[in-house]
């Protein structure tokens, strides 16, 4: 037992420097990566669809998508017309900063002002992995239930936003959207909430919104912050 946990920290060691190594090399270039983390089927690719477009009339975007498998999501977000790179993890249910540090070699940093990385759809290994970028966004949707924040706590408590997805269908099912946000906060009070739609539209532009704000604090206070 005692090897194991050794093992697991020496991973843990290994891959905090080369996240480290990730957020110096994106500075360097005036870069700013987001890490986008939820369940699969949360609406992770549907909320850059929803966004890609309006953010890149004022930056130059690109997207990292990972996925145990297919390049379906990377298809589609390239029909955007948007730089996208797909990251296939094989059995791996998470990224590592080692592959993001692989991937951001395919792409000329010095023409991006942000880039995303859509992880694996996972709500637990992806908490455990800094990947070197400088904001941490979770994604839930109602039809996932109102018990999330409190059953898997530790990708809520690395997170800087936690984004509500599917507020369409709130009328059909029976959550309580008060429980999330109260649970949530409890784990992690400095946590932003936001609720949207991709389907309707709502709650769209205050992501926009949100993801600009990051990028003008970062601009004006030199602010960063991986995992905490």
């Amino acid at each position: 037992m005692e090897r194991e946990i050794k093992i697991l920290e020496n991973i843990g060691e290994a891959n905090d420097l080369i996240a480290g190594e990730n957020r110096r090399l994106l500075e360097e270039h005036n870069v700013f990566a987001f890490n986008i983390m939820g369940s699969p089927g949360s609406g992770k690719t549907s909320l850059l669809e929803a966004s890609l477009v309006e953010l890149g009339k004022s930056y130059r975007v690109a997207v990292i998508e990972g996925d145990l498998a297919t390049s379906y999501d990377a298809e589609r977000i390239k029909r955007l017309g948007v730089k996208v790179l797909q990251i296939n993890t094989g059995g791996m249910c998470h990224l590592e900063a080692a592959s993001i540090n692989r991937a951001l070699a395919h792409f000329n940093l010095d023409e991006i002002d942000l880039v995303f990385v859509e992880n694996v759809g996972n709500l637990v290994c992806p908490a455990f992995f800094d990947i070197g970028a400088h904001r941490n966004i979770v994604v839930i949707s109602t039809p996932e239930g109102d018990d999330k924040p409190a059953k898997y706590p530790v990708i809520f408590r690395n997170a800087d936003l936690l984004v509500i997805n599917k507020m369409d269908l709130l009328p059909y099912l029976e959550v309580n959207l008060e429980r999330i946000r109260r649970d949530a906060s409890m784990i992690n009070p400095r946590l932003e909430v936001i609720e949207t739609s991709c389907r309707t539209g709502e709650g769209v532009d205050s992501w926009i919104k949100w993801i600009k704000r990051q990028l003008e604090t970062r601009r004006n206070t030199g602010v960063t912050r991986g995992f905490l």
